[in-house]
C-alpha cells in the first residue's frame, strides 16, 4: 500500500495519485483517505457512494471502475466513528496496487493512513511554505516506520538538488504546468511514467 501525501492542499497530491495509477502497469485500487477535502471521486469521474467504508471482504467489488485497470474508493464521510486507519487496513489484501490519496499536513488525519501504508511518495510544489511542510510530512511518516520512497514536484520542470537534500528522498519526476485542471497530458504522462517504472522496482510497496 503507497500513501500520496504532501504537506498543503492543492500541491496535486490527488493528480499524482490518478496520473500514477493511470501510468502503471496492472491493477490499481485508489482510495482516498482525505474526509475533509474529498476530491479522488470527481476528478476519477465515478460516483460519491460507495465508499471505503462499505468495503467487506472485496473492495474491488465495491470500488467504482474510473478507467481500464483503475479502481477508485471514495472518501467515507466524517464523524466520531470514522477510523480511516481501520478502513484502510481492511484493503491490505486486496489483490491490486492500493494508492491512498492523504489529507495534506502532518496532522492526526494524515497519520492514520501513513501509519497503515507500507512506504509514501511525497508531492509539493516549489514555493517554500509547501517545502517546509511537506519536510514535515516526511519525518511524521518515518517516525510512524513508513518509508519515504520519493518526491514528485509539481507545477515545475525543475529538480533542485536542493529538494532531495531537505526531504531525503530522490526526485522521481518534475510534472509541469498543466494547461487545464482537469488535464493530466502536457509533459505530465511522461513524468508519471517514470514514476510508475520508478514504483515497480519496488516490489514490496506494490
Amino acid at each position: 500500500m503507497l500513501a500520496i501525501a504532501g504537506g498543503k492542499g492543492g500541491c496535486g497530491k490527488t493528480t499524482t495519485t490518478l496520473g500514477v495509477a493511470t501510468a502503471l502497469d496492472g491493477h490499481v485500487l485508489a482510495v482516498d483517505a482525505d474526509r475533509d477535502m474529498p476530491n479522488l471521486h470527481a476528478l476519477a469521474g465515478v460516483p460519491r457512494e460507495p465508499t471505503v467504508a462499505d468495503v467487506g471482504d472485496d473492495a474491488l467489488s465495491v470500488a467504482h471502475e474510473s478507467s481500464p485497470g483503475l479502481s477508485v474508493l471514495p472518501a467515507a464521510p466524517g464523524g466520531p466513528d470514522s477510523n480511516t486507519a481501520t478502513q484502510l487496513a481492511r484493503l491490505e489484501s486486496t489483490d491490486a496496487a492500493t494508492f491512498v490519496d492523504c489529507p495534506a499536513g502532518a496532522g492526526p488525519d494524515a497519520a492514520g493512513p501513513l501509519g497503515v501504508a507500507d512506504a509514501v511518495l511525497l508531492v509539493t510544489t516549489l514555493c517554500a511554505p509547501a517545502l517546509r511542510d511537506t519536510a514535515k510530512t516526511a519525518a511524521m511518516a518515518r517516525a510512524l516506520g513508513t518509508r519515504v520512497v520519493g518526491v514528485v514536484l509539481n507545477r515545475t520542470r525543475l529538480a533542485p538538488a536542493g529538494v532531495s537534500e531537505l526531504l531525503d528522498c530522490p526526485v522521481l519526476a518534475s510534472v509541469p504546468e498543466r494547461k487545464s485542471p482537469n488535464s493530466r497530458t502536457d509533459g505530465g504522462r511522461a513524468a508519471y511514467v517514470r514514476v510508475a517504472e520508478a514504483l515497480s522496482r519496488e516490489q514490496d510497496i506494490l
